[in-house]
């Protein structure tokens, strides 16, 4: 399955255009599947029921599903939302260096699935905020659900995109921290990152998980990776360089010579990750880049959902 919906990569510089198709074509394809009683309540839609007046039936959607739904066109604007983004130069992964031909990326995956998030939260007059880090706080808004903020966020994950930066480290631990002690009202707070830092100490970095649940917060934790590279280490079995974007270390080795030792850690790391995120009623999301966005617009729906029961 291609990772934009068979959008072309390259059209990633009209970010408001490629988000508004990835949200569209995830509603249609709710709509068509078992899910379709479910998803109308995100899509301003609901079911058509005989006796209905047929004036706020939507003819586009039943042209593309055959079934009818009526719009809806009072909508609760009871959630706020802050997505938070790690932008740190490990999010660029994989880089070659020619990030103008549209190579996809844990950055750019993670800046266009914000980007169809923040779609959906508007259609919805949800409010939404956007905090991105590295070895700091680099932007932090407060939630709002104007279009004109709305712009403003697309902008900066443009910026974002289109300035990749080497040799800019992580400190998740203290951003996190600092973004809990920033959001006072109950929120959803999801989160974009591969949770690689430099530190040792996963204790510290678990526990300023925990403070994200601080004042009923609900959180999801969208762990960002290259699957294929970065988990099962596919690799052919051959000299390669490997190159530390954060520190700009390097070495050289047969990929084979560590590959056991490699998926052995990383397991372990997520695994302690995961069981982390449940015991602090975190809902952990694994993303893998190559795997498209239904991946990420479900558990949102999912949570959101419960948020509102």
């Amino acid at each position: 399955m291609s990772l934009f919906n068979d959008y072309d990569v390259r059209q990633i510089g009209n970010l408001e255009l490629l988000a508004r198709q990835v949200v569209e074509g995830f509603i249609i394809g709710l709509h068509k599947s078992p899910f379709h009683g479910f998803s109308v309540e995100f899509a301003e839609h609901r079911l058509y029921n005989p006796g209905d007046s047929t004036k706020n039936i939507d003819w586009k959607v039943f042209a593309r599903t055959e079934k009818l739904f009526s719009k809806r066109y009072e909508e609760e604007t009871n959630l706020r939302c802050q997505i938070v983004i790690d932008c740190s130069s490990s999010m660029y992964f994989p880089y070659t260096g020619k990030q103008d031909k549209g190579e996809v990326n844990k950055l750019r995956f993670s800046a266009l699935a914000a980007a169809s998030l923040m779609n959906l939260l508007k259609k919805q007059r949800d409010a939404f905020g956007l905090s991105t880090f590295s070895s700091e706080i680099e932007n932090h808004s407060r939630c709002k659900s104007s279009t004109t903020h709305y712009k403003l966020l697309l902008s900066q994950l443009d910026e974002l995109i289109a300035k990749p930066q080497t040799d800019k480290t992580t400190a998740a631990t203290d951003a996190l921290h600092e973004i809990a002690d920033s959001i006072h009202k109950r929120s959803m707070i999801i989160i974009f990152s591969d949770m690689l830092e430099q530190s040792e100490d996963h204790e510290a970095l678990f526990s300023a998980l925990q403070h994200l649940k601080h004042n009923k917060h609900e959180v999801i934790l969208f762990h960002v990776v290259d699957k294929s590279k970065e988990i099962d280490f596919e690799f052919e079995n051959r000299p390669y360089e490997f190159i530390d974007l954060e520190t700009g270390d390097k070495v050289r080795l047969q990929s084979n010579q560590v590959k056991d030792y490699y998926k052995e850690q990383m397991e372990k790391f997520k695994k302690d990750l995961e069981l982390k995120c449940m015991q602090y009623r975190i809902d952990f999301v694994e993303a893998d880049i190559n795997q498209g966005f239904r991946q990420v617009l479900l558990p949102y729906l999912v949570k959101r959902s419960k948020m509102r029961t």
